[in-house]
């Protein structure tokens, strides 16, 4: 019987029992976005899915809004539509040859234990399965072929697309939105004239679907993915008219000599064990009652309550009355646009709270949408930076609660990791490796070059111990992320092995996708003990050992952890002054290699920092350099990741550079990353690269615009979080701190860096005079009590 998918079901399930299957509406009306503010706009309809259509959703349902005129297409996404199922892909034979492949690899033969690790050591089958394109609902409408004045809008502070334009003396309006309360999708068309609106409505997918009709105005679309072996799927449209006639003469609706239509369409599939039939029908049911008035402003007040705690200004508001891809192209041709890159931000934000809410399953390599049966690389959760990159904005711009699927999704890999470790490795704990799907695939896949790497639980066990650090939330340490984060550990005090120096080290393993070439000319990418390897085990291992602290627990635990740390080998500096990728320093067959995996101690890792350790600070930069002198930084999560680097080592003029790079070669019209194709991971990879411009908090201190660009010389930001339970609200001028605000959560020790001598206030900028003291590397602290409100300013 296979364990690894019926854990993860049950865990979904048991958050989504209360939330209502995902249904949608399609309604109009309201107000266009203000000028100036944070939208995306173009002139014309979309005919390009990755480029130029707008995405939409709430977390579990979503699509892609084309915006056509003559013809309307929306491409449908419901996150739980995977092909496959639960399966068991151990491998029985591995343990047996996981010596021999150590010992291949330690004499320097990487070609052989390839060989032999792609024969024994990888699942059984080592391939998993995508997810999948619910399907496409198409709207045709009479006399529309000739139009004028056309505008299609995402706008950012409500989540709804607008689209607006006259044909003669008539003016259409349509607006798109999907509502996380009621579960629906909203579309609502207009017509400036009665009687004006006629419109036909289907629904089709590649394969495995069937429609029906039913009287009075619905249209059903059903079927069994796989062939008739895989989930169960179910989409009712429903069509509401004012002023009209609704038929469903056939495997469609007409509405005709309308004045105003709703569309409701709903749908589920059969994950969990749902009923998928009968869900999505109660959903469409449910929203009919309610009027688009209300659908709108529940939908809006419960997307303001995630999206309006953060804000940022940088100026450059009048740009926005040029269209995105006209805004885009400027960039392009070597302009700037501080308004643009607000809005770039604002938009990682809106996509991540469209792509993960409590209850539903985390963003994919393509957040929520994906079109087609086989879309890029599955649409995966890959665990070799994607999926973790995806939720580093989650905690700094205020989106906590979208962190939650990405735990729910860690807890469903421990019973199936707990296996693999055990078949695999004969060790204890849990592990997972560079990909796995909803349905708990944990084992070694695609080849021994790119899957045997048993990191990817490791890792995704950094934001177990980052979602408490920022919010100081016990409980949730206690129950949920410490036991997640020390069974990954205990795999490691079972698996690491001793190479001939007495180090402890892993392998097999690899330097994510990365090769490198022996002193022989042989070139490697499996390898015992790279870089990244040991330094994320320090970071799992230091940061178990602090939670363990807190929770005054463990102690025995903890000092095994302490003796295997103290022989992890060191980050050490090669012949060229760069961090090592390897054991050894190797030099690369391809030095401008996409993955930077050597510098994770630099971020999202905080073992490197300009503070505490400037000589590998220096290392990291040259490091840096060097891979983007042999064009490093080609992918768009590669170049959103130099943000980043760029960022923590306090070089505000090279994590611009790098992120106007990002916009240039990276992005898509519609501000989509493009690795190409399509990858949702670079948009919150720049998201979160913009935030650690303005605010760090990783290395023990909150330091204040630590790397602001001259391009930003005015600006201020509200609402950022900072380790240690503080929202942060900063102002600056001539590219110097002007005030921050600072409100504490928790109660502590605040410490404080602003690159100039600054003073502490108490409740108000004209407040009481808080007792600080000023530490000698130029930094300032002061007791901080629950609920305080501080303002930081410059020194009087």
């Amino acid at each position: 019987m296979p364990l690894n998918g019926g854990a993860m079901r049950a865990r979904f399930m048991m958050w989504r029992h209360w939330l209502p299957v995902w249904g949608w509406v399609l309604l109009v009306s309201g107000a266009a976005a203000r000028p100036g503010g944070m939208s995306l706009w173009f002139a014309e309809p979309a005919t390009n899915w990755e480029r130029q259509a707008f995405p939409v959703g709430n977390g579990r349902l979503g699509a892609m809004v084309f915006g056509g005129v003559e013809r309307e297409h929306l491409q449908l996404n419901e996150d739980t539509l995977w092909s496959g199922g639960p399966r068991d892909t151990t491998n029985p034979e591995a343990l047996a040859h996981l010596p021999e492949v150590r010992r291949l690899l330690f004499r320097g033969e990487p070609d052989a234990a390839v060989k032999l690790a792609d024969q024994y050591l990888m699942g059984k089958p080592m391939r998993i399965r995508p997810y999948q394109s619910l399907g496409d609902l198409r709207l045709a409408f009479q006399d529309q072929e000739t139009f004028e004045e056309y505008r299609r809008e995402l706008d950012l502070e409500t989540a709804v697309v607008r689209i607006t334009y006259r044909v003669g003396a008539v003016h259409y309006t349509r607006e798109v939105f999907a509502s996380h309360p009621d579960q629906v999708l909203v579309m609502r068309l207009t017509a400036s004239v009665p009687g004006a609106l006629t419109c036909f409505a289907t629904l089709d997918r590649e394969r495995d679907f069937r429609t029906t009709v039913e009287a009075p105005n619905r249209l059903m679309m059903e079927g069994e993915i796989d062939g008739g072996e895989g989930l169960e799927y179910h989409v009712v449209v429903q069509a509401l008219a004012e002023g009209g006639s609704v038929y469903v003469p056939g495997p469609r609706l007409e509405v005709r000599d309308a004045t105003a239509i709703t569309l409701l369409l709903a749908g589920a599939t059969s994950f969990g064990g749902r009923d998928a039939r009968e869900a999505a029908r109660a959903h469409v049911t449910a929203a009919a009652r309610k009027s688009y008035e209300r659908l709108r402003a529940d939908h809006i007040r419960d997307y303001r309550r995630l999206f309006g705690r953060v804000t940022l200004d940088l100026g450059g508001e009048s740009a926005a009355a040029r269209s995105t891809p006209e805004r885009l192209a400027a960039v392009q041709a070597g302009g700037g646009d501080p308004h643009l890159v607000a809005t770039y931000f604002q938009f990682g934000r809106y996509l991540l709270i469209a792509s993960s809410r409590p209850g539903d399953l985390p963003a994919n390599l393509q957040g929520l949408w994906a079109q087609g049966l086989n879309p890029p690389w599955n649409s995966d959760y890959h665990l070799n930076i994607n999926v973790q990159m995806n939720y580093w904005p989650a905690e700094v711009t205020g989106l906590s609660e979208c962190h939650e699927p990405l735990f729910e999704l860690i807890e469903s890999l421990r019973e199936p990791g707990r296996r693999t470790a055990r078949v695999h490795y004969g060790a204890g704990g849990w592990v997972a490796h560079h990909l796995t799907d909803v349905w708990g695939f944990t084992t070694p896949a695609d080849g021994a070059g790119w899957g045997l790497w048993p990191m990817g639980g490791a890792w995704l066990c950094q934001h177990l111990w980052e979602h408490y650090r920022f919010t100081g939330d016990r409980v949730f340490l206690a129950r949920r992320a410490y036991p997640a984060m020390k069974e990954a550990a205990e795999f490691f005090l079972d698996y690491l092995v001793e190479d001939e120096q007495g180090r402890w080290v892993t392998g097999p393993s690899s330097s994510p996708e990365n090769t490198y070439r022996l002193p022989n000319g042989k070139v490697g990418g499996l390898c015992m003990g790279p870089s990244m390897d040991i330094q994320i085990l320090r970071d799992l291992m230091g940061n178990c050992l602090e939670a363990a602290a807190v929770l005054k627990t463990d102690r025995d635990f903890s000092d095994r952890l302490r003796g295997v740390l103290s022989r992890l080998p060191p980050t050490r500096i090669g012949r060229h002054g760069q961090i090592m990728e390897w054991a050894d320093d190797h030099e690369e067959p391809e030095p401008g290699h996409r993955h930077m995996s050597h510098l994770f101690a630099l971020h999202p890792g905080r073992g490197i920092t300009r503070q505490a350790t400037p000589e590998l600070a220096q290392a990291a930069r040259v490091t840096l350099e060097r891979r983007l002198a042999h064009g490093g930084g080609h992918t768009g999560w590669s170049r959103a990741w130099i943000v980043n680097f760029w960022a923590r080592l306090g070089d505000g003029a090279k994590a611009y550079e790098h992120l106007m790079a990002l916009l240039r070669k990276s992005t898509a019209p519609n501000l989509l990353d493009l690795h190409p194709p399509f990858q949702i991971d670079g948009n919150f990879g720049g998201t979160a690269g913009i935030a650690e411009m303005l605010l760090q908090s990783h290395a023990g201190e909150i330091e204040l615009l630590p790397a602001l660009p001259p391009a930003w010389a005015e600006g201020s930001v509200s609402g950022l979080r900072a380790r240690g339970g503080f929202g942060v609200d900063l102002t600056w001028k001539a590219c110097r701190l002007e005030s921050a605000r600072l409100e504490s959560s928790l109660a502590g020790v605040c410490r404080i860096r602003a690159g100039i001598p600054v003073g502490v206030r108490s409740g108000t900028a004209r407040g009481s005079s808080v007792p600080i003291r000023v530490l000698g590397s130029g930094a300032v602290e002061f007791s901080a009590r629950r609920g305080g409100v501080y303002w930081i300013s410059p020194a009087e």
